[in-house]
């Protein structure tokens, strides 16, 4: 059994004859979520998984033995809810909206152009029903968002500071703020 501790996110920075090379491991969203768990690549090879906690594995990530080899992860096809727009009733925005309701209830989503995707959730499914759109059950990988806190968000590797530290609150204000911080004992309502 191999141990795998440590994970190259979308395979930056590797060959592609090596990606290509490399076994894969296929996985669904419960597993790559995880951050322990033991699972056999394509070559037979049982391993054991240990990576850092609340580090999300995504499609197209690599996975290091304690060998040096590569095991390149792919997302594994697991049944979904994908919601649509009514083609004859709604709008592109009805998807914005649902999109707010289920991020409102901390369902991890993800996030197409023309559709989301959801894990099946029959009470879910009747709400976005009821919002006019159109509730399918698919067979797709799954990719949910990260959270804007997220290193390693939406399937892409790509994560910088924008460095928005601009301070433009009038001067009598910037006092106000300073001193006045969020917490139990703030008495406001959230």
């Amino acid at each position: 059994m191999l141990t795998c501790s440590k994970l190259i996110a979308a395979g930056q920075g590797l060959a592609k004859a090596l990606m290509k090379r490399a076994p894969t491991v296929s996985l669904d969203w419960d597993v790559r979520q995880k951050s322990r768990f033991q699972v056999a690549d394509s070559s037979g090879r049982v391993l054991s998984v240990f990576l850092q906690r609340g580090q999300v594995v995504r499609g197209g990530d690599v996975l290091v033995a304690e060998d040096g080899s590569l095991v390149r992860v792919e997302a594994a096809p697991q049944a979904l809810l994908r919601v649509t727009v009514c083609p004859q009733h709604g709008t592109p925005f009805d998807l914005t909206r649902a999109a707010y309701h289920l991020g409102n209830r901390h369902v991890p989503i993800e996030l197409k152009p023309d559709h989301l995707k959801i894990e099946p959730d029959s009470v879910l499914a009747d709400m976005l029903k009821s919002m006019h759109l159109i509730v399918n059950t698919v067979e797709e990988s799954f990719e949910p968002e990260g959270g804007a806190y997220g290193a390693h968000h939406g399937g892409s590797s790509h994560s910088h500071d924008h460095g928005h530290d601009h301070d433009h609150a009038p001067a009598d204000q910037k006092s106000h703020e300073q001193a006045h911080v969020h917490g139990p004992s703030c008495k406001h309502d959230h």
